[in-house]
């Protein structure tokens, strides 16, 4: 018989397995099931600005600009993200986020709530409320 806390690492372990399961399952419903982390982080970095450009993407990345343009050359092409003339200066380019990027961008807390989803079809009232009250204990 396995000890507890094998026990709570298999647990906790099918746990993650779902969660990153439902991650795949929206990136393939994007149509891109080749996300890399890194390129995940740049389009989080983006969803975290309200007005972002080239330059501030840059900074916030710690890349240079180049690097940016390239990569928000292969969002556009992959219709994550597209390209905003600033009204006051259309010299100036806002980077945005296309629907199916924003997806993406939220892609962990959307597997999240779907892994919570499917615990509460797995348990009844009185489970989902013992299973809170356990995991608030938690710190």
């Amino acid at each position: 018989m396995m000890d507890t806390e094998e026990q709570l690492f298999e647990v906790f372990e099918n746990i993650l397995r779902i969660r990153n399961e439902c991650s795949c399952n929206i990136f393939s419903e994007c149509g891109l099931s080749d996300m890399t982390v890194r390129q995940i982080a740049y389009l989080k970095a983006i969803d975290e600005q309200e007005e972002v450009t080239f330059s501030r993407l840059a900074e916030i990345t710690r890349n240079s600009k180049p690097t940016i343009t390239e990569m928000i050359n292969k969002f556009v092409r992959r219709e994550c993200v597209y390209r905003k003339p600033c009204t006051d200066d259309k010299r100036i380019l806002y980077i945005r986020l296309t629907d199916k990027g924003q997806k993406i961008a939220n892609a962990e807390h959307n597997a999240l709530r779907r892994v919570i989803e499917r615990m509460m079809d797995s348990l009844d009232e009185d489970e989902m409320d013992l299973l809170i009250r356990i995991l608030q204990k938690v710190r």
